[in-house]
């Protein structure tokens, strides 16, 4: 139901791999926002947003029940809904619906983190071993990334990043007010472990969610 806050704990059995993509955007408002789009999960395919409000409420916006248990029970929310979330692309832009989130950002070229990450073949990228090899130097290298680190619910999340390109520009409206021009993504919207770079972008992964 939209609008809903789901307390129901999600199955155990819903761990595994999704793979997809993360995009990490700031706004002149000081809204923050994280869309991810799966193309493979246990769930099938969707897409979710994140949102930290000026005030601090951190939100979720999940296209079912199900997801939004398994999504709660994973990241820190002060308010979770189920609402319709749609996600288009075309060429550069990328269109996002949410309840009452309209947004719109645009891809820009593949940053020097991207050109490196793309030197690793994705098979041993994407692999939990490896993401506890890259989390000290994720680190230092990129403020406020982490590759591995301790979920709720006792479960383990690693994060195996294969691409990066930077986002140039965004466009939208929060509950009907314009989210201004692009911004950095602080402070931190402290959703789980880690965070998107400061820098708005949309990073290639697999995110491995496992139990400890």
């Amino acid at each position: 139901m939209s609008g809903s806050t789901v307390l129901a704990p999600a199955s155990e059995a819903r761990t595994g791999r999704f793979r997809g993509t993360i995009a990490g955007l700031g706004s002149a408002s000081g809204i923050r926002i994280v869309v991810g789009c799966w193309q493979e999960s246990p769930y099938g395919e969707f897409a979710d947003v994140m949102l930290a409000q000026v005030d601090g409420t951190r939100r979720l916006l999940a296209p079912t029940e199900e997801i939004a248990a398994f999504v709660a029970d994973t990241y820190a929310f002060d308010v979770v809904e189920v609402v319709p979330v749609t996600v288009h692309r075309t060429g550069p832009a990328v269109s996002v619906e949410a309840g009452e989130l309209e947004v719109s950002y645009d891809v820009g070229r593949r940053t020097p983190l991207g050109r490196a990450l793309r030197l690793v073949p994705d098979r041993l990228a994407t692999s939990p071993g490896w993401c506890r090899v890259t989390d000290p130097v994720a680190r230092v290298a990129v403020r406020g990334v982490r590759t591995r680190g301790s979920a709720k619910a006792g479960r383990v999340e690693t994060y195996g990043a294969t691409d990066h390109h930077a986002v140039v520009a965004i466009r939208g409206t929060w509950r009907g007010r314009d989210l201004g021009g692009l911004g950095p993504v602080l402070p931190e919207p402290g959703f789980g472990f880690g965070s998107t770079p400061p820098g708005p972008s949309v990073t290639t992964l697999v995110t491995t969610v496992s139990l400890a």
